[in-house]
């Protein structure tokens, strides 16, 4: 039974590769039906009776010439509609009683409906229907409202209907065959702007860490080498910093690379992202550094953030106490507060400084301050960042304990304001 099936699947494949094959096919299938049905006597007195009359040379010329002219059906339909039409008009006026020759009719007229549209169908169809039927009414022997004249009738309109029935489902089909492409393409879309947002954010991570750890290292560097002959002590607490916050650079390095890395490879790292729960040694290695921080933390008996709000208040604080570090200037401190506060946790940072703050502010600052606001936004919180009346510059996050995705088209406070930081 399947070598049964998958032949008949075969024969159909390879029929519609070759049209033409198929046409020629159904041209001799028809011509063998109506040279059969051209020997059955319709009235006889006993019903139908097969070889009870026999047609004429002319019948069959135009039997034979209505099925060779299917063969271009498809091409060219209307042209073979009025063919066959022809020669059926003709087989109804000469012959008594005619041969069957309007079956090419009904399949010509079948074709023009399938590949035409409606309007077109109704307009041919019944100028087809109309002509074929007076034909046979006024022309032939039987009285006007025989069981043949209706038979011409009642086969056009169904050829004239079926044709339309396929077309309108072949329609149906290619409209479900391109909205099931274009739901693709917006699935492939989709992965590929998922994949985007998903680069930016570990973009966002590694100029994090980068930016923040190589300013530590810059400024003990530079500490070292300038009490290096002076007081050696110093600069090799200074060198000590930086080896921290080197080593502290590459674990964090070594987690947001890991992201990247493929399911089979080895070694992934298992570490968790950093969070709030390791602001104190944030807090420190920028004291370290030479930056006095406080910080209050009034948040310190709720319940834990979620991973993502926690990685992003961890990245606003470090990314603001890094600026505070490189733009606020000799002497300045820096003041770090997180405060829940209903549904929401809010991050702040101020510094009194008296340096190029608010020059960078100004020209629009870096990436940093772009990755704070994309990173806040992309949580459904807003940021504003910018100078403090009498000096200094303040950094104030709001973020959602349930970390929420922004609704598309609508812009957030972190796009609206701080936008001169």
């Amino acid at each position: 039974m399947t070598t049964l099936g998958t032949g008949v699947l075969r024969i159909r494949d390879w029929l519609r590769g070759h049209p033409l094959a198929l046409d020629g096919a159904l041209a001799l299938g028809v011509l063998v039906a109506m040279v059969f049905a051209s020997f059955v006597d319709p009235g006889g007195h006993d019903g139908p009776t097969f070889g009870a009359r026999t047609p004429a040379a002319s019948s069959l010329l135009l039997m034979l010439l209505s099925a060779l002219v299917l063969i271009r059906r498809r091409r060219e339909p209307m042209a073979v509609l009025a063919a066959t039409g022809a020669l059926t008009v003709v087989e109804l006026v000469t012959a008594d009683p005619p041969t069957p020759v309007v079956m090419s009719s009904v399949i010509a007229l079948y074709t023009v409906a399938a590949r035409t549209d409606r309007p077109t169908t109704w307009r041919v169809g019944l100028l087809t229907m109309a002509a074929l039927t007076a034909a046979a009414m006024l022309f032939g022997s039987p009285p006007w409202y025989s069981q043949e004249n209706l038979g011409v009738f009642a086969w056009t309109g169904m050829a004239g209907a079926a044709g339309d029935a396929v077309r309108s489902r072949r329609a149906f089909v290619d409209a479900i065959r391109e909205r099931a492409e274009r739901a693709e393409r917006t699935r492939e879309e989709e992965a590929r702007r998922r994949v985007a947002e998903e680069r930016l954010r570990i973009a966002r991570d590694l100029h994090d860490v980068v930016a923040h750890h190589i300013a530590l290292v810059n400024v003990q560097a530079g500490v070292a080498a300038h009490v290096m002959d002076k007081r050696p002590d110093q600069a090799k607490q200074a060198l000590a910093h930086v080896r921290e916050a080197s080593r502290s650079a590459l674990n964090e390095l070594r987690a947001t690379v890991g992201l990247l890395r493929q399911s089979g490879d080895p070694e992934a790292p298992t570490e968790p992202a950093p969070g709030l729960a390791v602001l104190g040694q944030l807090v420190e290695s920028v004291r370290q550094a030479g930056l006095p921080v406080e910080v209050a933390c009034a948040a310190e008996g709720d319940p834990p953030l979620p991973s993502a709000v926690d990685l992003a208040a961890y990245r606003v604080i470090q990314e603001a106490l890094t600026n505070v570090r490189k733009h606020a200037g000799p002497g300045a401190k820096a003041e770090v507060s997180v405060v829940r506060v209903g549904a929401t946790a809010e991050v702040m940072v101020l510094d009194n400084g008296r340096g190029n703050t608010v020059g960078a502010a100004a020209s629009g600052g870096g990436h940093g301050l772009l990755g704070m606001r994309e990173r806040v936004t992309a949580l459904g919180g807003t940021l504003t960042a910018g100078p403090r009346y009498g000096g200094g510059f303040r950094v104030h996050a709001i973020l959602p304990v349930e970390a929420r995705a922004q609704e598309p088209g609508r812009p957030g406070a972190a796009g609206r304001t701080g936008d001169n930081a």
